[in-house]
Formats: structure tokens, C-alpha cells, sequence
């Protein structure tokens, strides 16, 4: 079996610079009030949290995932050539930054219900 042979694509001093310049994209306010609200909306003791998350979560996100989900989208913003992001961008990184914060609980083995699946119902029910 062939084994693929590793190549530096970045050295380390890019991989900084390109960190250092996703920090410096701005946000606009509301699509930063929007990364804040769907991460609020996982948490089951959270008045915004919806039924569904209630009965199917035992944890949430925490407040680190707003910043998360800011970082990702800000990302991809920029690798698509625009120079902020949308909340289309915060929606898009959504499962990936989520799917691991939250706690699935009984009720949703039970359910057959995954995280990714709770994640993307969420992201309906946040419209």
C-alpha cells in the first residue's frame, strides 16, 4: 500500500500572519449578535433555548463557540474574496463548530437523534 509522502504547504511564520489577519476582519454587529444567539440557543437552562434542545441536550455550547463560529466565518469570507462576513458565513460553519460542543442526552439516543442532526434543526428554528 502506497503511503502519501507529507509537504509543507505553510510555514509556521504564514500560518501566524494568516491568523493575525482573520483577527483583523471586522464583523458587523448582527451578524455577531446572530453567531451569539444560536450558541445561547444550545444551552437546555437557557430562557432562548427551543423545546427541542431542552428535551435532547444536556450541555450546550459555550461562550467560546460564538467566538468560534465568528473565526469561521471570517475565514470563509475571506477565502471567498469578500472582506467581512454574513450571516450566511456564521450558518455555513455552524455544524462543524457546534456538532462537538453539545452534549446529546438520553432522550436523543433514544430518539435516534445525532448532534449534527440537532445542530441543523436549530439552525431552522433560528431562521
Amino acid at each position: 500500500m502506497a503511503r502519501p509522502t507529507p509537504r509543507r504547504i505553510l510555514t509556521g511564520k504564514q500560518i501566524a500572519h494568516f491568523q493575525d489577519l482573520i483577527r483583523k476582519v471586522p464583523v458587523a454587529d448582527n451578524v455577531i449578535d446572530y453567531a451569539v444567539r444560536i450558541t445561547a440557543m444550545t444551552r437546555p437552562k437557557s430562557g432562548t433555548a427551543p423545546k427541542f434542545i431542552r428535551d435532547w441536550l444536556s450541555w450546550g455550547a459555550g461562550p467560546r463557540a460564538s467566538q468560534s463560529l465568528i473565526l469561521g466565518a471570517k475565514t470563509r469570507a475571506l477565502l471567498d474574496g469578500r472582506h467581512s462576513p454574513d450571516i450566511a458565513d456564521v450558518r455555513v460553519v455552524t455544524g462543524p463548530t457546534l456538532r462537538h460542543r453539545i452534549v446529546p442526552n438520553f432522550n436523543a439516543e433514544a430518539d435516534g437523534v445525532s448532534a449534527i442532526e440537532i445542530v441543523e434543526r436549530l439552525l431552522q428554528e433560528a431562521g
